[in-house]
């Protein structure tokens, strides 16, 4: 077994060594989970721990100082974790400034206190039989998708069982100390990454895989175990110029792609069989699918390490733990410029690259000249792309005909009354909009999309069509093929609005960009500030133009929109921050500026990057300004102080405890609500629940299964044949969601 803990990741793999004509060959036969856990998690858990112990004065130390701390430990743990290692270590921190010297803090740190945060925190003797938790991390830093379980004898325990099949084959047989039945653990060990440095830590795991074996492992020595990769590269250039040995095995999982079944239990179809090796391409010429063209459709994966022998083609139920599910692709496939076809009928080629993606090739039946490339991510689905079955109101088909009458190619006359019925229309037949949930809201925006240059036929039309396209668009990301659609939409900024003499039109118009906002690439967001600035900044006055007047009518508007450009360079942000601080001061700007201060200065974005975010020092001199206001008068200013008081855990971002100390008071001064409270005192963390976003839900299936030749392979994992097998033959599947 090969046990690779590096500063940030852990991966664990299974290879099988036999000797033919008296050389070594070589064969993966088991591969983990790409686990974010490493040396870095346990640099954090010690600095926290350092951290406590500073004086109380000290506060919570700022991103540098805590970045120095972590460094500090992370040379402390390998000192104290040596054969050698001696009882304590000094860890001496920095002042900052001109108190570099003088605001220097030493903590002394003990090498039993290392032992119990890392080896008995980080690998814990535990019998083999023990589970992965599922409980939260309880470090968590830097926003990173850290495991539940920092144990790694827990995950390397679940390895093993995962792939018992493959080891008790391996090893001929695998039984525990007392000749029952046991875990099959390898008979050689291969520690790689910097962690393996500290000797206790490899020690620890050696004798616990020594434990679950019930005899030691053979440890083979790698002198430098940080440098593992780069040699591994250069082994793997030299391979491929024809010296030396590959590794061989292929394929490390089984792909599936999930069939569009009507029943409860989702299936797919083996497109790439574990053991496949790379470069090797598997047709399936006995299934035939009709593939989508010309219109967003999702393609699902499935991967499964199981030590199972799937064929191409098998279809089997993908119910059981062992299937992960992948990272949805979500694409537009294209026809041909010259070609009107919707749908096309086609087979499936499958091939997995040196580099390691899986590239699916949708060959034509007619002309196998015409082929069209799908490439997937292999890394696992993280949840936050949790899909799930959605079915559009059973008067969807209405909604649809009334939306076709007001913005359709007929150019039957239509009174204005009719156009402002729609909405309410749609309601009656779809129910109450705010209950619209994600795949219904793209279905509508979709049919909106094509009847945009339709939108022109009146005030009325114009107002109507903004205002339902960027209601079912918001908030611009967070749904498959939400990018094309902005694409789409943002071919339309340049035309900007027909009938400019009409106030409302123009609120529509920049309540659009702000719905789609969350989507808007940094360049459009720049070219919306470049558009809104001038009639912001405009002063009111007697001699300015109509158009002026009407637009000034839609100030709150474009207020709205100037703080969700979170995409906006930090420069451009600050710029904005202060010349609406400075209107604000002088009177001549609305109490809603109070609100737009507070969303630019924000400390948590909505949708922006953490880099997006303006300066921690920055946010704490406009903080001051709300602070100086009486926040019972000021409406807006409860909320903004919230904003940019918010803990979010990044040093870099968060303000001084005292500062935070003050909006405490002043929001419990006020009886704000707990949940504002809540996000000042501490990191609030999304439940299950709210983290169970829509993302591509609604899509069509991008491939249907129209027929079937030869015999149909299906299996169901740990279910009888007979029942798995019903309804199969001779139906139409569909592949996807």
């Amino acid at each position: 077994m090969v046990c690779d803990v590096g500063g940030g990741t852990t991966d664990l793999t299974l290879i099988q060594v036999a000797i033919q004509d008296g050389e070594p060959v070589l064969t993966r036969i088991g591969v983990g989970d790409h686990l974010m856990l490493g040396g870095d998690n346990m640099d954090l858990a010690l600095a926290h721990l350092v951290e406590s112990r500073l004086p109380a004065s000290e506060g919570r130390l700022s991103a540098p100082r805590f970045s120095q701390l972590t460094a500090r430990c992370r040379v402390a743990k390998e000192q104290l974790l040596a054969a050698d290692a001696p009882e304590t270590v000094q860890l001496t921190l920095l002042g900052g400034g001109s108190r570099l010297i003088g605001g220097a803090r030493t903590v002394e740190l003990k090498r039993d206190e290392v032992l119990q945060v890392i080896v008995d925190g980080f690998f814990p003797r535990v019998p083999p039989d023990a589970p992965v938790q599922q409980r939260r991390a309880a470090i968590v830093e830097f926003g990173l998708p850290y495991p539940a379980d920092p144990a790694i004898t827990r995950h390397v325990a679940a390895f093993l069982r995962r792939h018992a099949q493959a080891a008790r084959q391996a090893l001929g047989d695998a039984t525990g100390p007392g000749g029952e039945p046991g875990l099959p653990v390898p008979d050689t060990l291969l520690f790689n990454g910097g962690v393996f440095r500290a000797d206790a830590l490899a020690e620890r795991l050696q004798y616990t895989l020594g434990d679950w074996r019930g005899a030691a492992l053979r440890l083979l020595h790698n002198d430098n175990p940080d440098v593992a990769v780069a040699r591994g590269a250069v082994a793997y250039a030299l391979i491929r110029q024809g010296q030396g040995r590959r590794i061989g095995g292929g394929s490390a999982r089984s792909y599936f792609l999930l069939l569009d079944d009507q029943g409860q239990q989702r299936r797919g179809i083996c497109l790439l069989p574990r053991g496949t090796e790379e470069g090797h391409e598997i047709r399936l010429p006995e299934r035939i699918f009709s593939l989508r063209l010309g219109q967003p459709v999702r393609f699902h994966l499935a991967s499964s390490v199981a030590d199972n022998a799937y064929r191409p083609g098998e279809i089997t139920f993908l119910d059981d733990d062992d299937f992960v599910r992948l990272p949805p692709i979500a694409t537009v496939v294209q026809a041909p410029a010259e070609s009107n076809q919707r749908e096309v009928r086609v087979q499936l080629s499958t091939a997995m690259t040196e580099v390691g993606t899986l590239e699916i090739h949708c060959v034509s039946v007619d002309d196998a000249a015409r082929r069209w490339l799908l490439e997937f991510q292999l890394r696992g689905d993280d949840g936050h792309t949790a899909v799930s079955s959605a079915v559009l109101p059973a008067r969807f088909a209405d909604a649809v005909q009334c939306i076709e009458r007001i913005f359709g190619a007929s150019s039957q006359p239509i009174e204005n009354k009719e156009v402002r019925r729609l909405r309410g229309q749609i309601e009656h037949l779809l129910g109450k909009r705010e209950d619209w949930e994600m795949p219904l809201l793209r279905a509508l925006f979709d049919l909106l999309l094509p009847r945009a240059r339709r939108r022109r036929r009146s005030p009325e039309h114009e107002r109507l069509w903004l205002n339902l396209a960027g209601f079912c668009l918001r908030p611009g990301l967070g749904y498959a093929l939400d990018e094309w659609r902005i694409e789409q939409l943002c071919d339309l900024f340049p035309q900007g609005i027909q009938y400019v003499n009409e106030s409302q039109n123009w609120s529509e118009w920049w309540i659009l960009w702000r719905r789609a906002a969350g989507g808007l690439p940094a360049t459009v967001q720049d070219q919306l500030l470049a558009e809104l600035g001038p009639w912001l900044r405009a002063e009111p006055t007697k001699s300015r133009s109509r158009l002026a007047t009407t637009i000034a009518g839609s100030h709150d508007d474009m207020l709205r929109l100037l703080a969700s450009l979170e995409r906006l360079p930090v420069e451009r942000k600050l710029e904005a921050g202060e010349w609406l601080l400075e209107r604000l001061r002088k009177g001549s700007e609305k109490t809603l500026g109070w609100w737009a201060i507070g969303r630019i200065g924000a400390r948590q974005s909505l949708y922006g990057s953490a880099h997006q975010v303006i300066p921690a020092e920055v946010a704490g001199r406009w903080l001051q300004a709300l602070l100086a206001l009486d926040w019972k008068k000021v409406e807006p200013a409860a909320f903004a102080a919230t904003q940019i008081a918010r803990l979010t855990g990044d040093r870099a971002r968060d303000l001084p405890d005292d500062i935070r100390s003050a909006v405490l008071a002043r929001l419990a001064a006020i009886n704000a609500s707990a949940t504002w409270i809540r996000q000042v005192q501490s990191v609030v963390e999304l439940d299950k629940a709210d983290q169970r976003r829509a993302f591509g839900e609604s899509l069509p299936a991008g491939l249907k299964l129209v027929s079937e030749s030869g015999s149909a392979c299906m299996r169901a994992a740990d279910k009888p044949l007979a029942a798995a097998s019903e309804g199969v033959t001779g139906q139409r599947q569909g592949l996807g969601q």
